[in-house]
This record gives C-alpha cells, sequence and structure tokens, in this order.
C-alpha cells in the first residue's frame, strides 16, 4: 500500500501555504503528523533512528525503505504533507569543509583534531566530500523511490557561526570577535558563499520532481525557503549580533523567497529586535530550551514578533504534546492568522486532532 497522500492533497497543501505566506490566509496552518496506523506493507530491515548518519552500512535504497515505512504508518491532517531529510546532525556543513562527523548514541557530533589558527583556515568546497556524498547518494535514491510524491527536505545546513566554531570552538571564537573582527568577517563571508553552494546544490538534485522546499522545521513552501540560525548568538551581545550576525542573515534571507529564524533559548531574546529589523525574514520559531517553561508561558516574545508582522511558528512537542498550545496563544495574541502549529502525534490523539482542525475551519 503507498503512502496515504494523494495528489490532489499536495494541490491544497501549496495553495493554503501560498496564501499563508502572503498573509492572505485567515486561518492558521495546521500540520498534523499521527504516526501508528498500519503501514500495509512489510517492515523496514532497519531500525527507525532520528540521525540517519547512524546507518553508516546501509544502503541508500535501505534508508530511503525505512523512510517509506514510516511514512506509510503516518496519517497526514491538516496542512501536513509527507517530506523527510538526511539527518546528519546541525552544523553538517562543518563535515563537508573537513571537519569529523562522531556519531554518538543519541546525537551527532562535530570536531576538529585541534582548534585551528583563524588567520590559516580555508574553506573549499569539495563535491566529493564523503559525508556530501552519502547525503547525495540518499537524495538521489529518495528521488527515485518517489519521483515527487514526497518531499525531499534540505539536510540541516546550521548557521555561520556555528559552522566557525567547530574550528574554532568557544572562547577562541569570542576572542577573536574582539581581537580580530574584520578576519571573522572575511571567514563570514567565504563561509556563507560555501553555505549558499550547498543549498543550491542538494535543491538542484531534486529540482525536477521535488514539490517544493522543507527543512528539519516541517514547514511548506512552494519556492526556496531555509529556517536560519545561529546558536553560537546565546553567547554574544547585541552589539555584536547586528555586527557579525545581522548582515550575513540579510543577505540570505534577501535570496530566499521565505526565510524563518530559529531563535534558541532565552539567551537570544535580547537580538529578537534585530531580527525583527530583517524585511525579508518572513518569521520566528521560538524554542524556549531545556528547563524553561514551554511555549505557552512567552506571550511577550510572540506580541512582539507578531506586532512586527512576522509569521509565528511553534509545536505541539513543545508543550508536552498538547493540542491546547494553539487556543492558548490565540488567546494571548487575538488571533490565530500567521501562526503555524506543528502537531506531532499518534493515532489515538486522531479525533482530538479532528475537533481541533474543525475549531480553526482546517479542512482534514
Amino acid at each position: 500500500m503507498p503512502i496515504k497522500f494523494e495528489s490532489q492533497q499536495w494541490d491544497q497543501v501549496r495553495k493554503h501555504a501560498r496564501q499563508w505566506w502572503t498573509g492572505e490566509l485567515d486561518r492558521p496552518l495546521i500540520l498534523a503528523r499521527l504516526q501508528g496506523y498500519d503501514a500495509g506493507r512489510p517492515a523496514s530491515e532497519l531500525p527507525d533512528c532520528e540521525y540517519t548518519s547512524h546507518y553508516t552500512e546501509a544502503s541508500p535504497e535501505a534508508v530511503v525503505d525505512r523512510w517509506d515505512y514510516n511514512l506509510s504508518r503516518t496519517r497526514f491532517l491538516g496542512d501536513a504533507f509527507p517530506t523527510v531529510r538526511p539527518n546528519f546532525g546541525a552544523c553538517v556543513v562543518a563535515a563537508f569543509l573537513g571537519a569529523q562527523l562522531v556519531n554518538r548514541p543519541d546525537t551527532v557530533w562535530f570536531q576538529t583534531d585541534r582548534p585551528a589558527n583563524l588567520a590559516e583556515l580555508e574553506w573549499r568546497v569539495d563535491s566529493e566530500n564523503p559525508v556530501f556524498s552519502r547525503i547525495r547518494d540518499i537524495v538521489q535514491a529518495a528521488q527515485g523511490r518517489w519521483q515527487g510524491d514526497v518531499l525531499i527536505g534540505i539536510t540541516d545546513l546550521s548557521g555561520i557561526l556555528d559552522i566557525l566554531s567547530v574550528f574554532r570552538p568557544g572562547e577562541e571564537l569570542l576572542l577573536d570577535l574582539y581581537d580580530q573582527p574584520e578576519l571573522i568577517k572575511q571567514h563570514i563571508c567565504q563561509l556563507q558563499k560555501a553555505w549558499w553552494h550547498y543549498f543550491d546544490s542538494f535543491a538542484s538534485l531534486t529540482a525536477a520532481t521535488n514539490p517544493g522546499y522543507a527543512a528539519w522545521d516541517s514547514m511548506y513552501s512552494e519556492t526556496p525557503f531555509y529556517m536560519l540560525q545561529c546558536d553560537f548568538a546565546y553567547m554574544i551581545s547585541p552589539a555584536m549580533f547586528r555586527e557579525f550576525v545581522q548582515p550575513e542573515l540579510i543577505a540570505t534571507a534577501d535570496r530566499l523567497d521565505n526565510a524563518f529564524y530559529h531563535m534558541d533559548g532565552p539567551g537570544q531574546i535580547r537580538h529578537l529586535d534585530a531580527l525583527l529589523e530583517i524585511d525579508s525574514l518572513k518569521g520566528i520559531q521560538w524554542v524556549p530550551g531545556a528547563g524553561q517553561p514551554d511555549i505557552r508561558h512567552w506571550p511577550e516574545v510572540y506580541r512582539r514578533i507578531r506586532e512586527a508582522g512576522k509569521l509565528i511558528q511553534i509545536f505541539s512537542s513543545q508543550c508536552d504534546g498538547s493540542l491546547d498550545a494553539l487556543d492558548i496563544l490565540t488567546d494571548q495574541l487575538g488571533t490565530a492568522e500567521g501562526i503555524v502549529f506543528v502537531v506531532e502525534g499518534f493515532k489515538h490523539q486522531e479525533e482530538e486532532v479532528l475537533r481541533l482542525l474543525e475549531r480553526y475551519n482546517v479542512p482534514s
């Protein structure tokens, strides 16, 4: 039995997403993916795994078959759609540029043998890099299997300073911002060119069949889109953010039709004004972080985002899987328009999800 998603559903996804991105949709987007249904096909030979890089010995076709099995056990409700992405960990561009990718039991890590001298760092794009080649082979196998029925998202390219921090960890990079600011800016410019090379490379691999663009955040865009970030920014001041981060975010967002920013942790709230100043940045995904009150407890952050005319993304998983999060945020803001709510749930929640969709006039 094929993945339970028809071509006419793709038409609806495109239409409603297009209206949402342009502010013409009078309701929120609700992307509900429920797992646990009968796949209607034999189980995959591979175990389920969050990180694709952990499948070190599996063929690309076996990896794609595992994805197909997962998708076959999923029901897509509301504005949801089938999508996959090769997850080799955040900052995988660092591996493309020579860092070591280290698979650990519950994560992926990137490292170098020793911190490099900033003046000696060089960035060479290598289309035969083994990590890049592995992702490319998996993407091509997915494209061959599904022929556009499933959206193949771009792997997590991370942020520019996050990539640089793999080669100049922690304190070294912080001191560099003070001691060698112009050299840092040169590296940012060079890394941004490499970032775009890899973005374009992955986009071109699937251009003939892919129904749109997606990243790790579960959203859909018919035209070029990405979730931008700079996790390193929690360690720097607003002035430094404006000097070293904001310009490259502006340049990248200007090249994308739809750009979002992943704002991770309370330490990034001080940069919110600088983010909201970026006209081409369409929206903000706010992640309070481990040990912090969940997304229902930050109305002032969401009000600032909304008042700046930006879009908002929230996940049910950011509030113990509660479907009440959208209702609470809607009450706080006075409207649900401009919000995309990603529901990650299971079969037993289907009736609850259907009631949620009905409340917000979202076709099921």
